[in-house]
């Protein structure tokens, strides 16, 4: 039996039409950026809230996790059944639609009457953030290809400004006004970036020629055919599963103030590592950043569980200094791996960019839920130190896969 069907033979041998270069002015590039970094809230928010949401709607302790996990699942559905629409579809048509529709859900969710109703809005509001991997891939097409992996780079400095400040964001105003009225302060922010990429997007008509099955089929068809996508999607993934593993070991510090700007790292290196995309050095750079992420392992093991004979009791201050340098150092290397990454796959087929885009982030989406998963088992069997040595364990696969990828030329 083949592979892959007839039909997603046909789609990969189809010969790659010339791409249309559409200009990406600095305001194209802060608008991509501000709306990602809005979007982006909707998923990582809801872990600050679970307790006041799940207390406020009845939801069992042993349940309460939904509330935090829906999103999630939801956006990976986003990825795998909405995103490629990107490849066959209007792109700014599908952007606003989905970004509307995340808005009503989000006020549905600050609205709902009971536990069924809220979580059932979280998760479609997850799978319809969804528009932010629509938006990422436009905005790369609409770069010239000498700077594609800077306007990516830039685009991602405002999604990790979203994440940076979801969290307190979330908590000041639920602190404040309730959760409730945080579920409807993001409904109406996600309604106003709709009206606003409605006027502004350009319109991009991919030529597909095909169904809407084929486009899903030709998913394993791509994976199959794209060497570079693998290669990054799986470094990714590992990145990405020690990212999760390490601040899923660290969540009861994230609430103490050293820690909320940990993730400025993220918005600095991600253009930075776009541009050394840019200028042939993107193998190279990811072989920097997992060392970069490496060191802040090393560091997190220092300061959390006293390795190298250093002496956390008598040096409390500067442990916790030590591990607030960790944190950055591994968001900082985990988004340049990232980063770099997602120019690589942005670089290949032109009219299968959304698809292509929806693997590379559905794969390493699994890899951080796996380095989660894993954290738990972890800390039950060895505390910090076996969170730390989970994260070493995911850093030697994603160097061992350097070494394996020494001749594979992008």
């Amino acid at each position: 039996m083949p592979l892959m069907s007839t039909d997603a033979n046909a789609v990969l041998t189809t010969p790659i039409p010339a791409e249309h270069v559409v200009t990406l002015t600095r305001g194209m590039t802060l608008l991509f950026a501000f709306a990602v970094s809005v979007m982006i809230v909707n998923l990582s928010a809801a872990q600050p809230l679970t307790a006041p949401i799940a207390h406020s709607l009845g939801i069992p302790p042993a349940l309460s996790g939904l509330v935090a996990t829906l999103p999630q699942l939801g956006y990976a559905l986003g990825m795998v059944f909405l995103v490629p629409l990107a490849d066959l579809t209007e792109n700014r048509r599908l952007a606003v639609t989905t970004t509307f529709v995340c808005a009503v859900m989000l006020v549905l969710a600050g609205l709902a009457p009971n536990a069924s109703v809220f979580l059932l809005a979280a998760c479609v509001a997850g799978t319809t953030s969804c528009a932010i991997q629509v938006l990422v891939p436009l905005a790369a097409s609409m770069a010239h290809p000498d700077r594609r992996g800077s306007a990516v780079g830039s685009v991602m400095s405002g999604l990790m400004l979203g994440i940076l400040f979801s969290r307190p964001l979330a908590s000041t105003v639920a602190g404040h006004f309730g959760w409730r009225s945080f579920y409807v302060l993001m409904g109406t922010l996600d309604a106003l970036v709709a009206v606003v990429l409605l006027v502004k997007l350009p319109q991009r008509r991919p030529d597909f020629g095909h169904s809407y099955g084929v486009l899903i089929r030709s998913l394993w068809a791509l994976w199959q055919r794209e060497r570079v996508l693998r290669r990054y999607a799986v470094s990714a993934a590992f990145v990405m599963a020690a990212f999760s593993a390490f601040w899923t070991g660290v969540a009861v510090l994230l609430v103490q103030p050293p820690f909320a700007l940990a993730g400025v790292a993220g918005t600095v290196v991600a253009p930075l590592a776009g541009r050394a995309g840019d200028k042939g050095y993107g193998v190279v750079g990811m072989r920097i950043a997992h060392v970069v992420l490496l060191a802040g392992i090393l560091l997190a093991g220092i300061a959390g569980a006293g390795w190298f004979g250093f002496d956390i009791r008598s040096h409390p201050f500067l442990a916790l200094g030590l591990l607030v340098l960790a944190a950055i150092t591994i968001d900082a290397g985990a988004v340049g791996d990232q980063t770099i990454g997602r120019r690589a796959v942005n670089m290949l087929m032109p009219e299968a960019r959304s698809r292509l885009n929806g693997l590379f982030v559905g794969v390493f989406f699994v890899g951080g839920s796996v380095g989660a998963a894993g954290a738990g088992l972890a800390w039950a069997m060895a505390g910090w130190t076996g969170i730390c040595a989970l994260c070493l364990g995911f850093v030697a696969l994603a160097f061992a896969g350097d070494v394996a990828a020494r001749t594979l030329r992008h």
